[in-house]
């Protein structure tokens, strides 16, 4: 009857944890990266006078609200 390969059973599972914290690590990483961007975005989006300058209205569309006709 054959033994059992203890130690390599060991070294598989050791595989398997550093590859799954590297997962890990790579995900955080990733997460952090996507905050940076979505911050650093909000921040060069603001305009000090605090005019609108989103690409809501489509152009030519009158963004103060005053109306063609005048009114």
């Amino acid at each position: 009857m054959a033994r059992e390969n203890y130690s390599y059973k060991k070294y598989q599972r050791e595989l398997a944890n550093k590859k799954k914290a590297e997962e890990k690590k790579q995900k955080k990483l990733q997460k952090k990266a996507m905050d940076a961007r979505l911050e650093s975005g909000q921040a060069s989006g603001e305009n000090i006078s605090g005019e609108n300058t989103s690409s809501e209205s489509a152009p030519g569309e009158n963004v103060s609200g005053d109306n063609a006709s005048g009114v």
